[in-house]
């Protein structure tokens, strides 16, 4: 019987499960929506039980659909958002919420609740934040965790484990405690070169006590991605999902990261598999740019560099835009031709952003002509702050050039500028890893977002790298899949899983000539507008 492999995705708004061969091929997958809860102050919050309950469905579902026997699934790998989840003693949820629900017990990682804290911490210099760049985000666990101890101390105390959401799962799933050296380097700053935590860390920053503790309450086996662990599926967790019990669980990844395994390993016609100076940049709700390397590369206001956090035995750093997708959907719904263009959008089955995608694709045959769509109009799209590389959270988006135009073509218009303005944010990280000794010749995409040529073309036009995109349709779920088969030991490496379960197709190259030209203006007017804004914000005087 051929080996079968499940990856399930916990993303921001769904929970996904995708069934794939041995050389990945996706053979079915489902998916459920997850509950969000969103309070004043930045608070974003999820259930760990009502998650669970959807990645059980999705995977019944998949197993279902694809009319296999469960005992044919020879591995099954999880990943999720960076999020972090409170689980007291006896494995019931401690709440994180101002509302006190106990089933809110996940702070998203797009809560920004913690943004003092971080600032806080920033503050103190610590030699661990080289490895973050410099400056730690409000998105990432210590900065929540210390916001939790001083305003929730009774859940902080209650709490006996700590864990990233993708740790989470594969605990639920076998009952391990052991965690991903993805998880715990990327968001926690522990020191997978050195494998340890950094006690003095901790103390400076007032959570001493997860120190005097062990660190058992975050983790104390750190292992690479694709390890398997405990005994594969526990009893409980096998019937919950509907296989069988012992079935191989692989060692997590954060959600990009999976994309990023999902894509930097495959093949073309023109090189071998490999992993370096390729970008993986992973479009969703938010943009992960990560590139591995052989050696650790500090940049300042670029996460990493982690060791083995997404291939094990190279270095990691990453990039990204903490509102892309979102950004998008948030930027075109300001524009008073949006209810229309939503109702006409609605009448054909699309959503908003899909109909103005095709509209842009009406109006060009040549994708790389739709910039002259956007005309006047200049975007820089940071409604959630900069991640990188200026690793500011406290930015916020720019329109400029803005008419009294109601029009649909305008709508067209900000639509294309938006999508630019990503672009030109990734140009910004492009850059500032090529100074730093960092040149990459090839920028693999993936995730929803980055689906519609259009898209595609434009990050070529916009970043002057080509664009390539992986054969699968679900490069995030095959990346979690690799992990199955890497804990399963049909692959004796996850990197090896890498070769044989990924494909690249479709290429982009960049635009040449005038359209180059103009995309060099519009980056350079980019730039201008950032630091400008950042002057205002900063109460500095403006040139």
């Amino acid at each position: 019987m051929a080996p079968i492999f499940i990856g399930v995705d916990v993303g921001t708004g769904s929970a996904r499960a995708g069934l794939f061969d041995e050389h990945g091929r996706l053979l079915a997958s489902a998916k459920r929506p997850i509950t969000i809860w969103h309070e004043p102050g930045h608070v974003v919050e999820q259930s760990s039980a009502q998650i669970w309950q959807a990645i059980c469905a999705s995977v019944r579902e998949a197993v279902d659909t694809a009319r296999i026997d469960p005992s044919a699934v020879a591995g099954i790998g999880f990943d999720a958002t960076c999020s972090l989840v409170a689980i007291g003693e006896d494995g019931a949820p401690v709440t994180v919420s101002p509302t006190g629900d106990a089933e809110r017990n996940i702070i998203v990682w797009m809560d920004h609740r913690a943004t003092g804290e971080a600032a806080e911490i920033n503050a103190g210099k610590h030699d661990v934040l080289r490895y973050v760049g410099g400056v730690i985000s409000p998105e990432m666990e210590t900065p929540k965790l210390l916001w939790l101890k001083r305003n929730l101390p009774q859940s902080f105390s209650k709490a006996a484990h700590f864990f990233d959401l993708a740790d989470y799962l594969t605990w639920r799933a076998t009952g391990s405690l052991s965690r991903s050296a993805c998880t715990v380097t990327c968001k926690w700053t522990y020191l997978a070169h050195e494998k340890r935590w950094d006690a003095a860390y901790f103390q400076a920053i007032g959570l001493g006590q997860l120190a005097d503790e062990g660190f058992k309450r975050i983790g104390t086996e750190i292992v690479d991605p694709g390890t398997a662990l405990g005994q594969g599926l526990t009893e409980q967790a096998a019937a919950d999902l509907g296989l069988l019990a012992g079935t191989p669980v692989g060692a997590s990844l954060i959600d990009a990261h999976a994309g990023g395994i999902g894509t930097l390993g495959g093949l073309d016609r023109q090189a071998e598999a490999r992993a370096q100076n390729r970008l993986a940049y992973i479009f969703g709700t938010s943009a992960c740019s990560m590139a591995s390397s052989d050696q650790p590369a500090f940049v300042d206001g670029v996460w990493g560099p982690y060791y083995s956090a997404m291939i094990p035995g190279l270095w990691l750093t990453e990039g990204g835009q903490s509102a892309a997708g979102a950004a998008i959907d948030h930027l075109v719904t300001l524009h008073p031709a949006a209810p229309k263009a939503q109702q006409d959008a609605a009448a054909e089955g699309l959503s908003l952003v899909s109909w103005l995608d095709r509209e842009v694709q009406r109006k060009c045959a040549d994708a790389s002509e739709a910039v002259r769509l956007a005309r006047d109009l200049h975007v820089v799209p940071e409604f959630l702050g900069n991640r990188s590389p200026h690793a500011d959270p406290s930015a916020r988006a720019i329109i400029s050039g803005l008419a009294l135009d109601t029009d649909l073509d305008s709508l067209v218009a900000l639509y294309v500028a938006g999508l630019c303005g990503l672009g030109y944010g990734l140009r910004q990280l492009l850059d500032t890893l090529a100074r730093n000794g960092m040149t990459l010749d090839l920028i693999v995409a993936s995730g929803g977002a980055a689906q519609s040529p259009l898209v595609r073309q434009v990050l070529a036009d916009t970043s002057g790298l080509p664009v390539a995109v992986a054969e699968t349709e679900e490069p995030v779920l095959l990346g979690a899949a690799m992990l199955g088969a890497t804990a399963s030991a049909r692959y004796a490496a996850l990197t090896d899983a890498m070769s044989a379960m990924s494909r690249l197709s479709a290429f982009y190259q960049p635009a040449t000539d005038d359209i180059k030209a103009l995309h060099a203006l519009r980056y350079r007017a980019f730039s201008r507008l950032q630091e400008v804004q950042r002057k205002i914000r900063l109460r500095s005087d403006v040139p």
